[in-house]
């Protein structure tokens, strides 16, 4: 029934998720938002809204480690697994800004989420605010530097929603809720009840198969794309996915309900807190060995055995994970 739960929970979340960005950016422009501030602001905020349901789901139930792994999976998964197998098929170009803006903000993000969970074990409230806000600040610098340089790549906004009627906003909007709800709900319980039953750790199951679940979706889309010879995936996107995962989805839950790392250790001698700071150690590496992967030996570009490693290190990863 566990399995269910959890298969059922993820085909929700994916409609859910799609109906509350189709009604998102449909209301963005009735109240005539530019393309460019819908892309940067509405549709990264409504693509993270699995994550935050369910993170603060888990959180609320009493399931902090199935929270946090869930973010910290989805990072390490965004680059290791979908980067990696998207290179494989088709190889990518990156633009400067990579190194400039997206990466260094995409470390500093990480670093200080780091340390809030390194200095006491606990994401407050306070700290959820301050995570909150340098994503805010993050998303003006992003907007101001789009506006002057036309290069920076944004997502990609539907033009066919512009007619949507009020109607139809609404429904998608009540559809997508439901469907993020209960769908988190369903997953959180099938995850828990997974993790006691194999007598592992809920931040393993968090970050392996909830984050896998929830990278599927663009896993999918950016494998299609490359298949078909279109663009596969902006790196930057993808980068910009784990800020907001750090920003909004740890930020908002905290805001809501302090994060607090469970230290218990569980009948089988299972450290929860050693294993969630072992994947945070792994998200930092994962994210740091893109400056080295990019520049050298080609630079600007990551290749298929580039991408090979980076799928390697995934499979390493989660073997490790429920050694």
């Amino acid at each position: 029934m566990s399995i269910a739960y959890i298969i059922i929970g993820f085909v929700l979340l994916v409609i859910g998720g799609e109906f509350l960005v189709r009604s998102s950016v449909a209301l963005s422009f009735k109240l005539n938002l530019s393309k460019l501030i819908i892309g940067m602001t509405v549709v990264s905020f409504a693509t993270s809204a699995p994550e935050l349901l369910v993170s603060l789901n888990a959180a609320l139930d009493g399931s902090p480690d199935l929270a946090l792994g869930n973010v910290i999976g989805s990072n390490i998964a965004n680059i290791a697994l979908v980067l990696g197998i998207t290179a494989m098929i088709a190889p990518l170009t990156v633009d400067k800004n990579f190194y400039k803006m997206n990466w260094p903000a995409m470390m500093v993000f990480s670093l200080v989420f780091y340390y809030f969970l390194w200095n006491d074990n606990l994401v407050n409230q306070t700290e959820g605010v301050i995570l909150f806000v340098m994503l805010i600040v993050f998303v003006y610098i992003m907007i101001a530097k789009a506006k002057k340089d036309k290069s920076v790549v944004v997502e990609d906004v539907d033009d066919t929603l512009i007619d949507t009627s009020y109607f139809k906003i609404v429904i998608w909007l009540l559809i997508g809720g439901s469907a993020l709800y209960f769908g988190s709900d369903w997953l959180v319980e099938g995850a828990k009840d997974i993790a006691q039953k194999m007598g592992i750790s809920e931040a393993v199951i968090g970050a392996t198969v909830i984050a896998i679940g929830t990278s599927v979706p663009e896993l999918a889309a950016s494998v299609i794309a490359a298949l078909k010879g279109e663009k596969a995936i902006s790196l930057g996107n993808l980068i910009g996915s784990n800020i907001f995962n750090i920003g909004s989805v740890v930020g908002l839950t905290a805001i809501v309900t302090p994060i607090k790392v469970d230290e218990t250790i569980n009948e089988l001698g299972i450290n929860n807190s050693e294993i969630l700071f072992t994947n945070l150690y792994w998200m930092l590496a994962i994210a740091a060995v893109l400056i080295p992967l990019i520049l050298f030996p080609k630079k600007f570009e990551i290749n298929r055995i580039k991408g090979a490693l980076l799928l390697t290190a995934y499979i390493v990863f989660i073997f490790l994970s429920f050694k």
